[in-house]
């Protein structure tokens, strides 16, 4: 057994790991609402058990989405550095594949075209993780 066949299974095991890491931090400074929370805007009447803070209550606006909890820093500098490192274990995934699939057969189009898809899809999270807008 190859060690590269650790690679294309630590990528969803770091980034899956590394996106909750994200949302736990979000949610211990409070910059997101709790997902067991189902109640936005009904939230403002009643004081929840776990929020302290100046908000009181969640809004629409404190839903917890992916690109909501990595925004503020200090959790942003770790969703960035999540996105950065899953963007380059992508790229890396798929120049193996095509490396190794252009052995078997000499030249293959759906094989570049495998490797261009998986590298703009590489760029995009590279965009998502380093360029987070604060949205008011």
């Amino acid at each position: 057994m190859s060690l590269w066949m650790i690679l294309p299974v630590s990528l969803p095991v770091f980034t899956i790991t590394g996106i909750w890491v994200v949302y736990a931090m979000a949610l211990y400074n409070q910059h997101v609402c709790p997902v067991h929370n189902w109640l936005y805007n009904e939230s403002c009447e009643e004081q929840l058990p776990l929020q302290r803070g100046p908000v009181l209550c969640c809004t629409l606006d404190n839903i917890p989405l992916i690109s909501k909890c990595g925004t503020l820093p200090p959790e942003s500098c770790f969703f960035s550095l999540i996105c950065s490192t899953g963007s380059f274990m992508v790229m890396l995934i798929g120049l193996l594949r095509y490396a190794h699939v252009i052995e078997k057969h000499q030249n293959c189009v759906l094989n570049t075209a495998g490797l261009s898809t998986g590298w703009i899809c590489a760029a995009g999270l590279i965009m998502v993780g380093n360029f987070q807008v604060i949205t008011t």
